[in-house]
């Protein structure tokens, strides 16, 4: 095991700077961020050369994407335009947005499973075509109309729920935001475990637990929901920086200050250097996520091993 998580550690690195790589190319190839900094008027020459060498714009793009990563080993992940450094925009955006995420996360395991375990082992009944037909339902309703619904429906008309998200973001007012965000993917959950339970329940070791007596319920925890759990799992691991970055919509409903705020600011103003920070851990968080799928199916699957 050791041996295979500095393997993947070791693999981990090319692909983040492969991935780092080209999202500083796209974002700085593609726009002139000096030219963003000045609006609808034309800069002065002399003035845009100075805040291009100030910058370090002035440089190929290799040279600039070498200067960048330099500065991320220290640490450093630059300066946004307003002259704030962004990891200090990091340090407010990205606890509210993992809160945010750990809801949805939560909602998405212990709602989406329960469901399509329920569904799965009850397959081809009226219960079974029903939450088929609610999930293709909730995948096929985008999240801005969701959002909004939700909000309107809780936060409004019966007030149980907070409509916008404080400051602080505790908690408790980020119960509706998650729920919203977890939405699509709860659906995906739902689907992915009922067929996967589905197809388990008509396996040889399952009819094996059967004949031997075992209780139902240590029939269906321990073998049938243990071993269909590898591809939910899968999907789950991925999605956790999906959320993350993909939170722009429910941010701005809700009014939250997270990583998806943050990000549509950077992109609105080409903020360059705020928007390559926060996708660059991004793509670490993903990294992360991905390793300790694969870690996990080990316990779930016994007859995995890694060497």
């Amino acid at each position: 095991m050791g041996r295979y998580v500095i393997r993947r550690l070791l693999q981990m690195i090319p692909v983040f700077i492969g991935s780092t790589f080209l999202i500083f190319v796209m974002v700085y190839a593609l726009g002139d961020p000096v030219a963003a900094l000045f609006g609808d008027k034309a800069p002065d020459p002399a003035t845009a050369a100075r805040i291009r060498k100030d910058l370090y714009l002035d440089r190929s793009l290799g040279v600039q994407y070498l200067h960048y990563m330099g500065q991320i080993l220290t640490g450093n992940f630059g300066t946004a335009f307003n002259g704030q450094k962004v990891t200090e925009l990091m340090a407010g955006a990205f606890p509210v947005t993992l809160r945010l995420t750990l809801v949805a996360i939560a909602v998405e395991i212990v709602i989406g499973i329960a469901l399509g375990v329920f569904s799965g082992l009850r397959r081809g009944r009226a219960v079974d075509t029903t939450v088929l037909l609610l999930t293709l339902v909730v995948v096929s309703v985008p999240t801005f109309v969701s959002g909004y619904v939700l909000q309107y429906v809780f936060g409004v008309k019966w007030g149980t729920a907070t409509p916008s998200v404080s400051p602080d973001a505790q908690l408790g007012e980020l119960l509706l935001p998650g729920v919203v965000l977890a939405l699509t993917s709860l659906a995906y959950v739902t689907r992915l475990t009922r067929t996967s339970i589905a197809e388990n329940a008509r396996a040889d070791y399952l009819r094996t637990a059967v004949a031997k007596g075992l209780p139902r319920r240590r029939i269906v925890v321990r073998h049938l929901l243990r071993n269909s759990l590898v591809p939910v799992v899968t999907f789950i691991g991925t999605d956790v920086g999906a959320l993350m970055g993909g939170a722009i919509v429910t941010e701005r409903i809700f009014n939250i200050h997270g990583v998806g705020f943050q990000l549509y600011q950077g992109i609105l103003r080409q903020n360059s250097p705020t928007v390559v920070g926060f996708v660059t851990v991004l793509v670490i968080v993903f990294l992360v996520a991905n390793l300790l799928v694969d870690l996990l199916y080990a316990v779930l699957d016994p007859r995995i091993r890694y060497a």
